[in-house]
């Protein structure tokens, strides 16, 4: 009888979990998955002044470094008052504007590194310049699958949106300039751990 019911605690808890490998995490509706507590404190809150908030899942295992650089800049504080300073809709919406003082190494495949995490509605993905390894502290959040399809393989995609998904869509209708900028600045309140 326990081992029945061991069994069957077990089924259920691995039903339960939700991980980032896994594609039942809804990001296209902006519904979280009720999920998002089961994931070792790798969730995000991104408060955006006059939007919201966007909850989202780092996903180490895909990109190890680049969570662990993303939760250092978080736990120091580092985008609280930056913005998301290039807007595409359709596309994607870059934050953390200006760049920390390190750089991180490209985990994606034209660099030797397997990453299995595609670019679709609400993941999230570093930015970087033309060399591999020259991110450092800005990223950006995937606005359309069909807009950012073709980043497979070249930037290193990290995390996933798991509610807010209508303040992501939000942000991506402001009016920008001619160099994507936003003509009202969208202002990255604080970036927290769940």
């Amino acid at each position: 009888m326990r081992k029945t019911l061991l069994c069957v605690l077990c089924a259920l808890a691995l039903c339960l979990c939700a991980s980032c490998a896994g594609e039942d995490i809804s990001v296209g509706t902006g519904e979280a998955s009720g999920q998002e507590e089961k994931t070792n404190g790798s969730i995000v809150v991104i408060t955006v002044k006059d939007f919201g908030e966007i909850r989202a899942e780092l996903c180490p295992e895909h990109a190890p470094i680049t969570v662990r650089n993303f939760k250092k800049l978080v736990s120091e504080g580092y985008y609280d008052g930056t913005s998301f300073h290039r807007v595409i809709n359709g596309f994607m919406i870059q934050g953390g504007s200006g760049a920390a003082a390190d750089t991180i190494k490209g985990e994606f495949k034209a660099n030797g590194i397997t990453n299995t995490l595609k670019h679709e509605r609400g993941v999230l993905s570093m930015a970087r310049a033309k060399a591999y390894n020259s991110a450092s502290s800005q990223f950006f959040i995937c606005h359309s699958t069909e807009g950012c399809r073709h980043l497979d393989g070249n930037y290193a995609a990290f995390g996933r949106v798991l509610s807010g998904m209508e303040v992501v869509d939000a942000i991506a209708a402001v009016q920008t300039d001619n160099n994507d900028k936003p003509l009202t600045p969208v202002i990255i309140e604080s970036i927290r751990f769940a």
